[in-house]
């Protein structure tokens, strides 16, 4: 089994045996983020075409702000309306699923690679991968850490500087280090800002 495919299996890798696949996607991903986060400012139909160029599958309408980082882009999947604001980063040393209408705030990032905790195989230069999936229709705040394996579910809110270390069930508003369930998305919040919604359209009459 070539190290590619142990790393996209979630087992034991080492970064140092040459692989002929991984190789290629690293050289594929320098040269897209030296592309990418040259950009100018303002070329987000650039930066898109980019994107589409390189991650796994791209939905409808997105935009990703510069600077973005991540370790191959060529395991990253992305839906309709995805937005990630400044300083992004994603290791998709597995695969990352992320679903439609996902926001994320600035410097929120993913995190697919992990290291043994024991010393002695970490040192030899022995990693790992697990895949990260996020639903649909969800906001992740700003300075957030998706850790390796979690699972965010749909309609979720997480809040500023969290640390998501264990999956995340649909529909709620989580929040912490390390993130937790603070309360469910009920009919009330649907409520009070489609409330909102009615007042802006109506002060644009």
């Amino acid at each position: 089994m070539s190290q590619f495919d142990r790393m996209l299996e979630g087992k034991l890798y080492s970064c140092e045996i040459k692989d002929s696949k991984r190789e290629e996607m690293n050289r594929n991903k320098i040269e897209f983020l030296d592309k990418f986060n040259s950009t100018s400012y303002g070329d987000y139909k650039a930066r898109e075409e980019l994107v589409r160029g390189l991650f796994k599958k791209v939905g409808k309408n997105i935009c990703i702000n510069k600077p973005f980082h991540c370790d191959y882009g060529s395991n990253i999947s992305v839906g309709d309306n995805f937005y990630a604001n400044f300083d992004c980063i994603i290791l998709d040393v597995n695969t990352v699923e992320i679903g439609d209408n996902v926001f994320f705030a600035p410097r929120v990032s993913v995190y697919t690679a992990g290291h043994p905790i024991d010393k002695d195989v970490r040192n030899k230069m022995l990693e790992y991968g697990y895949k990260v999936k996020i639903g649909n229709d969800v906001w992740v705040g700003g300075n957030t850490v998706i850790n390796p394996g979690v699972t965010i579910g749909d309609n979720v809110v997480i809040g500023s500087n969290s640390v998501v270390t264990k999956d995340i069930p649909s529909n709620c508003v989580a929040a912490g280090n390390p993130c937790r369930v603070i309360r469910e998305i009920t009919e009330r919040d649907k409520e009070y800002w489609e409330k909102q919604a009615e007042d802006f359209y109506n002060s644009l009459d």
